[in-house]
């Protein structure tokens, strides 16, 4: 699966010294991304909830119904991995001195 496809297609460029972008865009530009990552897990499991439910009304198939609770899975890790690390981060800027 490809990392665009767990940010709902984010595209993200740099930002230059002296550009006329301010902080708070940036802000706004990064609780964004967070904000689609998140509507992208709940997505990823409501649909494979509706995989299972049609895996077992017999209509769905039983691999599409895997391929959707692994595409979930590996969705709600990697979000927790991004939330790891920005738990690390604000703690690695606590501990440094002032």
């Amino acid at each position: 699966m490809a990392i665009d496809r767990l940010f709902g297609g984010v595209q993200t460029r740099p930002l230059l010294p002296g550009s006329d972008q301010s902080s708070k865009s940036l802000g706004a530009g990064f609780g964004s991304s967070l904000e689609k990552l998140v509507t992208n897990v709940e997505a990823t499991a409501a649909q494979a909830n509706v995989a299972v439910g049609q895996m077992l009304d017999g209509t769905g198939d039983v691999h599409d119904a895997m391929i959707a609770l692994q595409q979930s899975e590996m969705t709600f890790q990697f979000s927790v991995q991004v939330r790891n690390k920005l738990v690390q981060a604000y703690q690695e800027i606590m501990r440094m001195p002032v």
